[in-house]
């Protein structure tokens, strides 16, 4: 029996549920953008990808999904000073949504993070501290950080809000699309891809849930085979926004009993993929070209994969864009 036919009736031990994502869609309504579910015609007219959907989450405000979970999270703690680890993009979600709430923000980057991710920050009023090593040691200074400045951590991914937030991407997919069969998730800390899980959850027919990961960082492929949580050693995947290196503890659950499938795609296959998004016009950054390079690979764009398909681009913040966007 796979996860799809078993979703409804799987219980996680996890505090967040189909019903947190429904409660954050309501509140974070007048802070986010609904974006377009894309028929790219330039793109779905290649051989191989006839009626692809596309998740435009890089038209979001702040340039990705995460401003999402970043804005469910503020706007339930109702903190006036914040600390979040980020590898950029949750980071330039959460100083976008500071400076407009009259929140204080400070965001902890590893020492690999992408310069212009950090000039976006501090561009926005947010402090930036870099620390050295991978994402998990990221994550463990912001922690220990807040703790030590009495600020409220708002984390990128494992965190039942965040989560909540992230999954009204997977909300508005499902509205939009009711037929879909399947759904490719680009997977960093992995709180998009339990969020979608969870508004899946919710639907009265099956839809499959397919995590992509870089193959230099595929923690919770490995997590699951291992029948628990896995840390991986720091990577320089090109996804930069996908170095994930240890499962989150909310998350794992999740994934583990509710995704149908998890698929590694190395950077060649990333930059193909957004090649092909940029020519049809969709300016993704690296990792938001992830879950197309894994439809890709798992053949599910082919006569006789999954049926009707999406994914989800979902962010486009590249350096160039991001430059762009200081000029404006």
């Amino acid at each position: 029996m796979t996860a799809a036919d078993t979703r409804l009736a799987t219980t996680t031990d996890t505090p967040v549920g189909p019903a947190d994502v429904l409660a954050a869609a309501e509140r974070i309504a007048p802070h986010v953008r609904h974006t377009p579910l894309l028929r790219p015609e330039s793109l779905s007219g290649l051989p191989g990808l006839p009626g692809l959907l596309v998740k435009a989450e890089h038209l979001q405000h702040s340039g990705s999904f995460k401003l999402r979970g970043a804005a469910n999270a503020m706007l339930a703690l109702g903190a006036d000073e914040v600390v979040a680890g980020s590898s950029g993009n949750h980071g330039i979600a959460v100083a976008t949504l500071g400076r407009a709430l009259g929140v204080r923000v400070t965001v902890v980057m590893a020492a690999g993070a992408a310069e212009a991710k950090e000039l976006a920050i501090r561009a926005l009023g947010g402090t930036v501290l870099r620390v050295p090593g991978g994402v998990a040691e990221r994550d463990r200074y912001a922690k220990k950080f807040a703790a030590g400045t009495g600020a409220a951590l708002v984390p990128s991914s494992d965190h039942e809000l965040v989560i909540a937030g992230q999954g009204t991407v997977g909300l508005e997919v499902f509205a939009d699309a009711p037929d879909l069969d399947a759904i490719f998730v680009p997977v960093g800390g992995g709180g998009l891809l339990a969020g979608v899980c969870l508004a899946a959850a919710r639907l009265p027919r099956p839809v499959r849930v397919i995590g992509v990961e870089p193959e230099q960082a595929r923690r919770y492929a490995r997590s699951v085979a291992a029948g628990r949580p896995v840390e991986l050693p720091p990577s320089d995947t090109v996804a930069d926004g996908l170095r994930g290196q240890r499962p989150g503890e909310l998350i794992f659950p999740v994934v583990r009993d509710r995704v149908d499938e998890l698929i590694g795609v190395d950077d060649a296959a990333v930059l193909r993929a957004m090649d092909l998004l940029h020519r049809a016009g969709i300016a993704a950054e690296p990792s938001g070209a992830a879950a197309l390079a894994g439809a890709l690979r798992s053949g599910a764009l082919r006569p006789g994969g999954h049926g009707r398909t999406a994914v989800v681009v979902s962010g486009g913040n590249s350096a160039a864009a991001l430059a762009a966007a200081a000029k404006r």
